[in-house]
């Protein structure tokens, strides 16, 4: 039989995968044009090689580029700007004047451009502070299924080329996450911190407000970061899973020693 030798096996068979996917007929896999049932302001510019799949709305003045594929009962909001070679799984929402560069994948069900979370308390309660920035994806930025992210209070959100988002992650508003980093599922990355480039966050880490991350830092599993990162490595927290009385001894040994 034949066999194929390469040095890196995992590339290879993300290569593979992507010669079979170009030749099935998958829920993506729409044809050029725009169907009867989408809903396009007549202000918008589509390309004519653009895909539309039913159910999709786009607002006034949205820009969608050559060979997008948008589909079924996406929400595209007014001034949005995609890039040529985008694709947008079915239901997600791209909020007013958002921008998504070239060639990003966007899963099903993420939300871009929605509201940071900017409230001032009152005597009476929360009162909300408009959100008056956007959200920047710059090109080959892939975003997993319902994935949110949040646009700035002033300034954008900016995602910047080559990120790869795993599903259910939350970036806040004001956030800038640098080129080639990647983030797993479930992370969460509060306002305004400052991810660099080549970065990974695993599954469930939370990075505080106002935080920056130097470039080639590595976040483990549930890590929790509450303070910035100057040197480049491998950083993690807590304790991993133990019985709940061994457990309970280790915490109690931990606050001997801290004292």
């Amino acid at each position: 039989g034949l066999a194929l030798i390469t040095q890196n096996p995992y590339l290879a068979f993300a290569r593979a995968a992507q010669f079979i996917e170009q030749r099935r007929n998958d829920v993506l896999a729409l044809p050029v044009g725009v169907h009867a049932s989408a809903q396009i302001d007549a202000t918008a510019q589509i390309a004519s090689s653009a895909a539309i799949a039913a159910g999709v709305v786009i607002g006034p003045n949205a820009r969608i580029g050559s060979r997008v594929t948008i589909g079924a009962n996406c929400v595209i909001g007014a001034g949005v700007r995609i890039g040529d070679d985008s694709i947008l799984a079915p239901l997600v929402s791209v909020y007013s004047n958002v921008q998504i560069g070239e060639r990003c994948r966007l899963q099903s069900q993420a939300v871009i451009g929605s509201d940071g979370f900017g409230y001032a308390r009152t005597q009476l309660g929360w009162e909300r502070i408009p959100q008056l920035g956007t959200v920047i994806l710059e090109d080959d930025v892939h975003v997993g299924a319902s994935s949110t992210i949040d646009r700035g209070a002033l300034g954008p959100t900016h995602i910047q080329q080559g990120v790869i988002i795993d599903n259910q992650v939350q970036i806040a508003h004001n956030v800038i996450i640098g080129e080639r980093t990647a983030i797993a599922g479930a992370a969460g990355i509060a306002g305004s911190s400052r991810i660099g480039a080549d970065c990974t966050l695993a599954g469930a880490s939370g990075v505080s407000g106002h935080l920056t991350l130097c470039d080639n830092v590595h976040i483990g599993m549930q890590a929790q970061v509450t303070n910035s990162i100057t040197e480049p490595g491998e950083y993690a927290s807590g304790t991993g899973l133990y019985s709940r009385r061994r457990w309970r001894r280790l915490v109690g040994q931990l606050r001997r020693l801290v004292k």
